[in-house]
């Protein structure tokens, strides 16, 4: 809403803007109204934008009161609240990504009532069809280098990065001899260990390694400017809770640590991922969880230019019982495997 109320605003379209939520201080800046949902259908004017949760738009009063409903993140809202929402609307449209983390669902739903709507329209379709929709098929996060493997691995070759994402780099020093020795892209760590299932000592010491040794590197932005890489350029990231307290303890509480859920919408210059298991058959949740192909693709693209991995090399070794799971080993093996 605030893109939208800036936009009008430097256009000069005549418009009123309100929100039931205050969000952001740059609302009242842009003149945009705070109520209740229970006075949205009072307040209604010519050329009106109105953003609230499904509850509000989901309310008796205001059936048929827009021309227009824009749904973001389309993949987490359920098809029950997409049809409590409908009503108040002559026209959908659904914005968001079915490839990455759905709507959590809690209890049983029968048939295909517990799918998101973007799931329930698309299913295993990885890019929308263009008789359904419209692909937004340029990233403006990734380096190419990072995309490389996120466009041929999730979305058929079809998602482009932006040629100014390329500007984006970290410098690697001209004595360094380690393994961080890219600019940009994928960099896969083996740490040997055994018996672990949701959490790795050894991960996280070399975590802690890897990420002092970008302490202080220069990292150029894509407007060109330069800056030193702090705690604050980084983000850590692990499958398991366990894992994730792990790091959290280790590195402090200057280092954004955290599971896939919690840093989807978030990007940084560099993202660690820590896959924390020995063997993926003995992990909780098995080979589904541990590479689902939606998890991954949230914790790769976070990333605006480098990713480090780290792993067992066991996981190279997966069994796989069914079609499926060959696909979620194959995905990981794409990953670390140059």
């Amino acid at each position: 809403m605030v893109s939208t109320a800036k936009y009008c605003k430097d256009e000069n379209i005549q418009a009123s803007f309100a929100c039931t939520k205050n969000t952001d201080n740059e609302l009242s800046e842009l003149g945009i109204t705070i109520f209740e949902n229970k006075a949205i259908a009072s307040s209604l004017q010519a050329a009106c934008v109105v953003g609230t949760t499904a509850w509000g738009f989901a309310r008796a009063e205001l059936e048929q009161a827009f021309d227009y409903l824009f749904i973001d993140e389309a993949g987490q809202v359920s098809v029950a609240n997409l049809i409590g929402m409908s009503r108040a609307a002559r026209n959908i449209i659904l914005m968001g990504d079915q490839m990455q983390l759905g709507q959590p669902s809690q209890g049983s739903h029968p048939e295909e009532s517990g799918l998101s709507i973007l799931d329930y329209l698309l299913h295993s379709t990885p890019t929308i069809p263009e008789n359904m929709g419209v692909f937004l098929g340029t990233t403006y996060r990734m380096h190419s280098a990072v995309n490389q493997f996120i466009s041929e691995a999730i979305y058929e070759g079809k998602l482009e990065s932006d040629p100014e994402n390329d500007r984006r780099h970290i410098v690697v020093p001209e004595d360094y001899q380690g393994i961080l020795n890219q600019e940009t892209g994928i960099i896969p760590v083996p740490v040997i260990h055994e018996g672990n299932t949701q959490s790795s000592d050894e991960e996280v010491e070399r975590i802690v390694e890897l990420a002092n040794e970008l302490l202080g590197r220069q990292f150029i932005a894509k407007d060109g400017t330069e800056q030193l890489i702090d705690w604050d350029d980084m983000l850590f990231v692990a499958p398991y809770n366990h894992q994730v307290n792990k790091l959290r303890q280790t590195l402090g509480k200057q280092a954004k640590v955290g599971s896939v859920d919690k840093f989807q919408g978030q990007e940084a210059p560099i993202v660690f991922l820590s896959m924390c298991a020995s063997n993926a058959n003995e992990s909780p949740r098995g080979i589904d969880f541990l590479f689902n192909k939606n998890r991954l693709n949230v914790a790769i693209s976070r990333a605006q230019c480098l990713v480090v991995v780290t792993y067992s090399p066991m996981l190279l070794d997966t069994i796989a019982n069914s079609v499926g799971q060959m696909g979620a080993v194959n995905l990981f093996c794409k990953l670390v495997i140059k």
